[in-house]
């Protein structure tokens, strides 16, 4: 797959589910690195929907944001109409609060891709780089068997 870059430009912004612009949420750009792995960069603006009473992010709230990340970043990767079927396995981790109306940065990566099955990773940060939240990820693939 090395030099071909899969064109996911129709998904960026709220990645095609309403829920991710619907919290403060958008994916703005995604690629493949060198050992044909995909990644995702966005950004969080926690919106009132997305925050308890007190305008901390709800912790749910994290872990769709995550799990967006990942699938992104798996889907970047994946030629053709290979595409992510369902996530099988995910763990969230909180280390400090996310508030309303404050910037964040979204990232997913893909740690490691087989022929069934994709492993990724993601995080969001503080505008100091401080790791908010993070998530790890196991997805099932779907190949596209049709395809020569």
């Amino acid at each position: 797959m090395s030099g071909e870059k899969k064109n996911m430009d129709r998904w960026l912004g709220d990645g095609g589910m309403a829920i991710i612009a619907a919290v403060g949420g958008s994916l703005d750009a995604y690629g493949v690195d060198g050992e044909d792995l995909g990644w995702v960069s966005g950004s969080f603006v926690p919106l009132e929907l997305a925050c308890n009473p007190h305008g901390s992010v709800q912790a749910g709230v994290h872990s769709v944001l995550l799990d967006a990340a990942m699938n992104f970043a798996i889907n970047a990767a994946l030629r053709g109409r290979d595409r992510t079927n369902s996530t099988i396995e995910m763990t969230t981790e909180l280390m400090r609060p996310a508030m309303r109306a404050e910037t964040y940065s979204v990232r997913g990566d893909v740690v490691r891709l087989t022929r069934q099955i994709a492993y990724a990773e993601a995080t969001i940060t503080n505008a100091e780089g401080k790791l908010v939240s993070r998530a790890t990820g196991t997805f099932l693939v779907h190949r596209d068997e049709k395809r020569g």
